[in-house]
């Protein structure tokens, strides 16, 4: 290796920290104060027996959003986005009169698989539908049910959802 290509590689590398860490403060500067990315949501239901459910949500953060436990979804309505996402292909619900046999029976299986979680029907089947591999049920596999439905529904659609199985 001759002299100005050492000299080349020296440099280089002088360089390289200086703008290196140059780097490192402006982008560390610039999220002082700023959020995480995480948004709290603050859901308010309010339900009467002859009328309907009104939500009220504040978002705190614009980037990700976590809904509350509670459902207060619309049951019928919940029926409707069970058919629509292909559920009864699936799972056994006999109020959508489904006899799918690749996921769990969803007329006896969330009650129990709840309470095996420690958790609420309600906030079991949330749970189960966005994050369908944070439990699974004795005799299934993880990774069988579309990892999706987080994101593709509606957090109106989930409440509806839960509704319906949780009915």
């Amino acid at each position: 290796m001759s002299a100005t290509e050492v000299l080349v590689w020296v440099l280089f590398a002088l360089l390289l920290v200086p703008a290196g860490f140059a780097g490192w403060a402006i982008g560390h500067y610039t999220s002082l104060g700023k959020s995480s990315g995480t948004a709290t949501v603050t859901e308010t239901v309010t339900t009467t027996a002859a009328a309907p459910t009104t939500t009220a949500a504040t978002t705190t953060a614009a980037q990700t959003t976590t809904a509350a436990a509670g459902s207060g979804g619309n049951a019928a309505a919940g029926k409707a986005v069970f058919a629509s996402n292909s559920c009864a292909s699936c799972h056994t619900f006999a109020a959508a009169g489904a006899s799918g046999k690749v996921g769990p029976d969803l007329d006896t299986a969330p009650a129990a698989d709840a309470k095996s979680a420690n958790m609420t029907l309600a906030a079991f089947l949330k749970q189960s539908i966005v994050d369908p591999n944070a439990y699974i049920a004795k005799g299934y596999s993880s990774g069988v049910m579309p990892q999706t439905f987080g994101k593709s529904l509606t957090a109106t659609q989930l409440a509806d959802l839960v509704a319906f199985l949780g009915g």
